[in-house]
């Protein structure tokens, strides 16, 4: 079968960071994120023998005419589109034009808003199949030989049959990932998906497990696809194995590990020991996602000595009741000792700080600015990443956003929850308030005693340009955040009017 996996252009606000993405956002300033998941997909289609088309017309800047153009010059057998909420009546829409202009290709969407509703893109758009859950290189890989050769559909696909909709069983499968091919970057066109925060090129996105070890956070869109009970991580020996083949094949100089923590004890000392007995610490920069509550001063050391430099840890708010309402299982104790802890022995961190909380006070976000202020001022923080807390369909904050009666819209306005507004109430603050926190927060980046600091590191050429590109970036994001929701949500989405399920 002639099968792509495609990403159409969507139109909008600016550029729509769907791939890879746990939040979804319309970015000013763009930044592709490598989806490893479809790529993964991608190549085990292909060494199955299906001619497989890597379709991303966003990271590609196609147009809607040179996209439908490509599209129907391909004719592919099966389109495969993953979704989240804030787009998924863009893509309703753009398969309705898709299927009168292809009648013959069938069409499949995945992603978080698909699992956690299933059965509703069946009643808004004339889509052939759904795939739930996250391992769905595995499901899309057993689906094609499916559809081939006959026989059962596999776990965890929903198809059209006639007027109603059937499903397989719907379950977790666990997934040996050691056994999944290392992805091809050149048939998924690895070198289109440039970020703003690497030092060195070539830059490369891996995922040592799926998805989080603790994966019950009640904000998270991914504990939808991947449950705390499903996480599965690949040996260290396996991802060690890919990165020697990324620094043999492609060249590879950074690398980011994008599971959703990565994994711990044992594991993380084994990987470390193992960077440094096959010299991949003097090859590569490795930055990962990580936890407060597992990142000691004995783990920076070992980490430092292991090649590592920036890790992404989560935040969210210095209130302790928000931390445990966010079931998020760390302390702002944790929080300053990580932080420290870091700066240290060497490494970056990389922050990320919600607003909006509908039970936060004025006087806890003040709080938390005050906390990030203070470890900026320290040098123990080197960027943060600030949005607006929207509660996706699939999530416990979802259902207690509906029960409590949290939302400023319709449940089902997907349009609206894009990130250009708030759409929860909240304790004394507008929602021009929740966008101006967001962006003080990015200002701080913008403090003379840090510029003065990050100038003061800097060593080479590399160097300058990450500084340039940081600045450029975080200008582009207070620029996100200049309250143009509404507009967003009055916008008719391609193809005809937003569907209604």
């Amino acid at each position: 079968m002639k099968i792509a996996i495609t990403y159409p252009p969507l139109g909008g606000p600016g550029v729509p960071m769907l791939t890879q993405n746990r939040q979804f956002q319309w970015f000013t300033h763009p930044s592709y994120l490598f989806p490893i998941v479809p790529a993964t997909a991608a190549t085990a289609l292909a060494r199955d023998g299906h001619e497989v088309l890597w379709d991303d017309a966003v990271a590609q800047g196609l147009s809607a005419d040179e996209h439908w153009a490509r599209l129907e010059r391909e004719a592919p057998d099966l389109v495969v589109c993953e979704t989240k909420t804030p787009v998924v009546r863009r893509h309703w829409a753009w398969i309705r034009e898709a299927k009168r202009r292809l009648p013959d290709t069938r069409f499949l969407l995945l992603g978080d808003h698909v699992t956690a509703l299933p059965e509703e893109s069946f009643g808004a758009s004339p889509i052939d199949f759904a795939v739930v859950g996250g391992n769905y290189d595995v499901t899309l890989r057993d689906l094609a030989r499916s559809l081939e050769k006959g026989g059962e559909r596999p776990t965890n696909v929903y198809w059209r049959d006639g007027e109603r909709v059937a499903k397989s069983q719907v379950a977790i499968v666990p997934v040996d990932l050691n056994q999944l091919p290392f992805i091809d970057r050149r048939l998924t066109e690895g070198f289109r998906y440039s970020e703003k925060w690497w030092k060195r090129k070539p830059f490369f996105r891996i995922m040592a497990g799926r998805d989080c070890h603790w994966g019950v956070c009640t904000f998270c869109s991914w504990t939808t696809l991947y449950p705390a009970d499903s996480f599965s991580a690949r040996t260290p020996a396996n991802v060690l194995d890919e990165l020697e083949y990324l620094v043999s094949e492609h060249g590879a100089r950074e690398i980011f590990d994008d599971t959703g923590t990565l994994p711990i004890g044992r594991w993380l000392d084994q990987f470390s020991a193992g960077m440094v007995e096959r010299g991949l610490a003097d090859k590569l920069l490795f930055s990962c996602n990580m936890r407060f509550d597992a990142l000691t001063s004995a783990t920076a050391e070992k980490m430092a000595r292991a090649g590592f430099r920036k890790l992404k840890l989560g935040l969210e708010s210095m209130s302790t009741e928000t931390l445990r309402r966010l079931r998020k299982g760390t302390t702002p104790e944790q929080v300053r000792a990580g932080c420290r802890a870091a700066k240290e022995h060497g490494l970056e961190i990389h922050l990320t700080i919600m607003v909006g909380y509908p039970w936060e006070t004025r006087a806890d976000l003040e709080n938390t600015y005050r906390v990030v202020e203070e470890l900026y001022g320290e040098g123990a923080i080197e960027m943060l990443q600030s949005t607006v807390l929207i509660p996706y369909p699939g999530t416990p904050l979802y259902r207690q956003a509906v029960e409590q009666g949290w939302l400023m819209c319709d449940p089902t306005d997907y349009d609206r929850f894009g990130m250009r507004e708030p759409i929860l109430k909240t304790e004394g603050l507008s929602s021009a308030e929740i966008l101006d926190w967001c962006r003080r927060f990015y200002r701080l980046s913008f403090r003379p005693e840090h510029v003065a600091r990050r100038f003061l590191g800097i060593r080479n050429a590399e160097d300058v340009s990450y500084l340039a590109r940081g600045a450029w970036a975080m200008a582009g994001h207070i620029r996100d955040f200049l309250g143009r929701g509404r507009a967003v949500a009055a916008e008719a989405v391609p193809g005809g009017e937003p569907a209604v399920a």
